[in-house]
């Protein structure tokens, strides 16, 4: 990688929120490194995601540990087959966290199909009835399932009182149509950055700049100019500085605006 390529992260004055990343997925840095990289690219808070059994304790560990840090309970698609009522009831348990501030990550993933559909299409639509009656927001999966990801939240249309967000939205312009109606936000990542990724962007470019989230998905997705390394919260800025030339926006008036989005939606 050139140094053109290797350029400081920018840090501009609004701080950011981190609102999608997976702390304990991180293993070649330690939290603490992590945590002070993402201080100094300016990110004020982070929510680190659960998705699965195993580590619906772990992230609600993480939260309690740091003031920056929150946290979600869910079971996410791949990990559908282990839904039961027994897993129902610990996420609701843990919902009574005070770090937690959504349901997630649920939804549809038909690409890779690790469990199966009904499965994943009962938990989802079980998840999302859990977060009705708590009153929280949703952070939603969804991959090659535009459809039957459509079916299942209009199943729930106008009872989802904290509304939600699709994360790392890479669906059609349709379903993207669809969600913002339905007053959900769109979180986009280091996919905005990639080459081959000019339907990402017009989702971007016909997106409400008030219906945007930002994420890092870390430690997945890194964006350029630092794609091949692990991702992490503290190259947030270079999305943001993506996202506000698809908008032409000034990128300060697009964080200020983006962070306005995550503390109504989560905080």
């Amino acid at each position: 990688m050139n140094q053109k390529a290797r350029r400081p992260i920018p840090r501009f004055n609004t701080p950011i929120v981190e609102t999608h990343c997976h702390l304990d997925y991180l293993e070649q840095d330690d939290l603490a490194s992590v945590l002070t990289a993402a201080e100094a690219a300016g990110v004020e808070r982070i929510i680190t995601i659960a998705v699965s059994v195993d580590n619906l304790d772990v992230v609600r560990k993480i939260a309690a540990g740091h003031t920056q840090i929150w946290c979600t309970q869910g079971i996410h698609p791949h990990e559908a087959d282990s839904w039961d009522t027994a897993v129902a009831e610990r996420i609701k348990e843990g919902c009574g966290d005070s770090r937690v501030v959504a349901i997630g990550e649920i939804g549809l993933d038909y690409y890779y199909q690790h469990a199966d559909q009904r499965a994943q299409a009962e938990a989802f639509d079980a998840q999302l009835s859990l977060a009705s009656e708590l009153a929280l927001p949703v952070v939603i999966h969804t991959r090659e399932a535009d459809d039957d990801t459509r079916a299942i939240l209009a199943n729930h249309s106008g009872t989802l009182r904290g509304n939600g967000v699709i994360h790392s939205f890479t669906s059609s312009i349709a379903l993207a149509e669809y969600c913002l109606e339905e007053g959900f936000l769109l979180g986009f990542n280091g996919i905005t950055t990639f080459r081959n990724a000019d339907n990402v962007r017009a989702v971007v470019e016909a997106t409400p700049v008030e219906h945007i989230l930002l994420e890092t998905d870390a430690p997945y997705l890194t964006p350029v100019p630092y794609r091949g390394r692990p991702n992490a919260p503290c190259y947030l800025p270079f999305i943001a500085e993506t996202l506000a030339e698809i908008k032409t926006l000034p990128v300060e008036a697009l964080l200020e605006q983006v962070r306005d989005n995550s503390y109504r939606l989560f905080f």
